[in-house]
């Protein structure tokens, strides 16, 4: 995997269609091996639903691992004091994202977890990914870090697409997000202005790294952001 230098200038956003997503998604399907796909953005880029847009159009040829599945359950976060940080780079199981991806990139059937918004848990080895399904796509915050382990994580993947959206329209998906799942309105804006925002920050700190900088400006039906997972 190749990446533009760390000296970089911050990379402008390419505007694209989803369907120019679905052709490029499509190529690394039809490789003839397995390939993994990173989908990488800030919290309320629309990570989620670009991925369900691939997943719709590509059918059997691709699957979607989420890296939030590796949230680490609430009980340790509140053992490690970090529970209300929740969503941070610290607060996921990294090692072992890398080590499922590494068993993906080998090949194997395997199970993943996936996170369960309305428990705000995950749950473990609910994703089965075939042997034979030639693409993986797996999304979230930290695919392009460089800290607490993450910087693993991007040898792994064949290509990372990092998604551009607007500060002011990012923050309002996020506490529309919340609002959805009966957060109080006070509470959903101090969230996002507190921890959202925070991990925004951390999360541009590596679009240089991303093959494609995109701001998707023909979007499938339904709200960028909608279904992404809690705290991604």
């Amino acid at each position: 995997m190749t990446h533009t230098s760390e000296t970089a200038a911050t990379p402008a956003a390419a505007p694209v269609r989803i369907d120019d997503l679905v052709d490029r998604a499509r190529t690394l399907a039809a490789a003839g091996e397995r390939r993994v796909l990173g989908i990488a953005g800030t919290p309320g880029a629309g990570k989620s639903t670009v991925s369900d847009a691939l997943l719709e159009a590509l059918g059997d040829a691709a699957i979607l691992v989420g890296m939030d599945g590796f949230h680490l359950a609430n009980e340790e976060l509140v053992r490690l004091g970090r529970r209300e940080r929740k969503g941070a780079p610290d607060t996921f199981d990294v090692a072992g994202y890398i080590a499922l991806l590494d068993r993906i990139r080998a090949g194997h059937a395997v199970y993943a977890p996936r996170f369960d918004r309305s428990l705000e848990e995950s749950i473990g080895s609910a994703v089965l990914v075939p042997a034979d399904v030639p693409l993986v796509i797996t999304e979230g915050n930290y695919l392009l870090h460089d800290r607490f382990g993450w910087d693993a994580v991007a040898s792994r993947l064949d290509e990372v697409w990092f998604l551009d959206v607007d500060a002011a329209e990012r923050r309002e998906r996020l506490v529309t997000r919340r609002l959805s799942h009966d957060h109080p309105h006070d509470e959903a804006v101090a969230w996002v202005r507190d921890v959202d925002e925070a991990n925004a920050a951390i999360v541009e700190r590596g679009r240089h790294r991303a093959h494609l900088v995109v701001t998707v400006s023909e979007a499938p039906a339904g709200a960028l952001g909608h279904h992404e997972g809690a705290a991604s």
